[in-house]
């Protein structure tokens, strides 16, 4: 049976999945935008530290006004409407909702709503995968032992690359390589929110108009966003990083099985079975035409002749040697996509992606030189960017993890595209975020 029947009749029994909202920000609103035309979905409650703000992306994304006016949670529960609040503990511990989805986009503050939700015996949605690079597997793991289902969120990028992995592996493929598109420029890896929406394409008025945080959306541009994102796919599929970072090669679509392909085959991997992103600038920093800039991509290697003759029989568009195809989804709707991930974790007991190992890493680099009790700015700011590295290396020299930047005061002076390591910063480790990092981190051998 569909998600879509067996939602159809949650809704006939009249007993509908009751879902958390924390965060009403833009990726919880798309989905929000979404919920009043889910049957058997009801979002009892949101938690959101700035209320009215809420209430009003609820009214933008065409909510009636007497859908979100409960006045408590069981009157929402009641009624079939929804309660509005500032405390998500409220929403967490509630016995009248089944499924949080945590749409923060704050790993600090997200690592522990997660883990207070799986103590609390809630299943989780996290659409904030700045959390899931930073510890996923170590959450994965306490959510296994809590007995509940944690899930990347179905619309994001790295869920959506998870299913392409999916597919191919269940159908018999190699994979040789998956990931996103960028738009991306060497240059914008020094991107701050001031110069973001020149870079990405869209005038303040179009930005404003669709409250876009500019300082979120220069984390995508300046390279950080594909590093979490990238480290995300790497962890839930067991693919590879490379080395030095993602090396962001251009081309369209059609390019991507020849450059989705190791070196030795004449592509740009240093092995088979890596995340990459495929950039839709070429050289000069013209558009490529038929771009991935917003999709996803899985690349899949014909290991076989007869894999290899049956794909030119059926006239799929391949490498110059025939044994290398793409498979892709152009586009992600982000939030507009999430009641995938509610409706698989609550009606089928399912991830849309989850991390099992620790092999990608984002590490925080300096956008500028630093001085000693500059306090960072975390992702998509004035002072660091993410990168990707293999976590082996990441781990070994120390580096601050991209997730941990936010909020924190320098104690040494770091230079300009520097790494910044432990030692650079006073961390509290009090935090379940740290706490969390610290225990994926013994994840890996020898640590």
């Amino acid at each position: 049976m569909s998600l879509y029947r067996q939602l159809e009749q949650r809704e006939q029994d009249q007993n509908p999945i009751r879902a958390g909202v924390i965060g009403a920000g833009k990726f919880g609103t798309m989905f929000l935008a979404q919920t009043l035309r889910l049957p058997g979905v009801h979002v009892v409650g949101i938690a959101d530290l700035d209320v009215e703000q809420a209430r009003s992306n609820l009214k933008l994304a065409d909510w009636p006004a007497d859908q979100y006016s409960a006045s408590s949670l069981e009157a929402a529960h009641q009624s079939g409407a929804t309660f509005i609040c500032n405390d998500a503990s409220a929403l967490i511990n509630s016995p009248l909702i089944d499924i949080i989805i945590e749409c923060t986009g704050n790993p600090i503050v997200a690592v522990t709503h997660l883990t207070r939700a799986f103590a609390a015996g809630k299943h989780v949605v996290s659409a904030t995968v700045e959390a899931d690079a930073l510890c996923g597997a170590a959450l994965a793991m306490a959510a296994k032992d809590a007995g509940v289902i944690y899930s990347m969120a179905f619309g994001d990028q790295p869920a959506l690359t998870c299913e392409l992995v999916d597919w191919a592996r269940t159908c018999g493929f190699e994979v040789t390589a998956a990931g996103r598109g960028h738009k991306w420029r060497p240059e914008y890896r020094f991107s701050t929110p001031d110069t973001v929406w020149d870079h990405w394409g869209l005038t303040v008025e179009q930005a404003e108009r669709g409250r876009l945080n500019p300082k979120m959306f220069n984390s995508f541009l300046d390279g950080t966003k594909p590093a979490i994102e990238s480290s995300a796919i790497a962890n839930a599929c067991g693919l590879s990083v490379p080395s030095n970072g993602l090396i962001y090669p251009s081309g369209s679509i059609d390019d991507i099985p020849n450059l989705m392909r190791p070196k030795a085959d004449g592509g740009v991997l240093e092995r088979t079975g890596m995340v990459e992103v495929i950039n839709c600038l070429d050289d000069e920093g013209q558009p490529i035409d038929y771009d991935i800039r917003m999709g996803v991509f899985v690349c899949v290697h014909a290991v076989t002749d007869y894999q290899k003759n049956c794909l030119e029989e059926y006239k799929v568009k391949t490498d110059d040697s025939g044994r290398y195809m793409c498979a892709y989804k152009r586009w992600h709707l982000i939030g507009l996509e999430l009641g995938m991930s509610v409706a698989s974790v609550a009606l089928r007991g399912e991830a849309t992606g989850v991390a099992d190992g620790f092999l990608g890493d984002v590490v925080s680099v300096a956008k500028r030189d630093l001085a000693v009790g500059e306090v960072l700015d975390g992702e998509g700011g004035y002072t660091v960017a993410g990168q990707l590295r293999p976590s082996d290396i990441s781990v070994s020299m120390h580096a601050l993890p991209l997730g941990l930047s936010g909020g924190i005061k320098l104690t040494r002076p770091v230079k300009a595209d520097q790494v910044l390591t432990y030692d650079d910063v006073e961390l509290d480790d009090g935090l379940d975020a740290v706490q969390m990092r610290h225990v994926v981190e013994k994840m890996l051998p020898g640590v």
